[in-house]
């Protein structure tokens, strides 16, 4: 798994993909809601810990299609599926799936109480944001090794990932937003308990049916 894990990630970096991309969209994303929503900065600061979590949610959409892709055009995909029994295959996609949150969203995660300042979210909401981000994102990143795997074997495959995955994540999106707007009160816990728990239920789905479907489809 270690070697998986770090083969993929440098990978990711020396693509120049993995980090850069997701931030720089994640940035694009924070810095035009302003004029979107006009000079209204109470509305602003009310909106921005959901704008924060909307952005992070969509940069993390970008590469996830890459995560078995490449694997796939130099043959070692083959080799992968065919050499491994089913639990090497699940811990392998498991692996993948944490390279590519290491590479794509902890930069986001880190980034988040700056870009908050973008959308005059105060310094405790944004703290928040940023430890529901570091919760809530492996859920992405690990569910979308299952559609990254379904996908692998079609062309322009992309968009198809994001619609196969999107409607798993909206309660970690929703968990998130709620518990970052409860943040330093006592409504900051059951919505973050769930975020933990649909992150681990995610975390044990995406692998195994990421399994599955390299499976079925070698």
């Amino acid at each position: 798994m270690s070697a998986i894990y770090f083969r993929d990630l440098l990978i990711a970096l020396r693509a120049g993909g993995g980090a850069l991309t997701g931030l720089l969209f994640f940035l694009a994303v924070i810095a035009v809601m302003p004029f979107a929503l006009g000079p209204d900065m109470a509305l602003l600061g009310r909106l921005g810990p959901a704008i924060l979590w909307i952005g992070a949610l969509l940069a993390g959409l970008l590469g996830l299609d890459r995560i078995f892709a490449g694997d796939r055009e130099d043959g070692s995909l083959d080799a992968i599926v065919g050499g491994s029994d089913f639990l090497s295959l699940v811990l392998t996609a498991l692996a993948k799936g944490l390279a590519h949150w290491t590479a794509s969203l902890l930069p986001i995660v880190i980034a988040a109480p700056v870009f908050g300042v973008l959308v005059n979210t105060d310094w405790t909401a944004s703290l928040a944001v940023a430890l529901t981000l570091l919760v809530g994102t492996p859920a992405l990143s690990l569910v979308g090794v299952a559609g990254a795997a379904v996908a692998v074997a079609l062309p322009r495959g992309g968009v198809l990932v994001s619609v196969l995955i999107l409607p798993f994540v909206i309660p970690t999106l929703i968990f998130g937003v709620s518990a970052a707007y409860g943040a330093g009160t006592d409504a900051f816990w059951p919505p973050f308990l769930l975020l933990c728990a649909s992150t681990l239920f995610l975390g044990v789905v995406g692998p195994v049916a990421a399994a599955l479907a390299l499976r079925e489809g070698d």
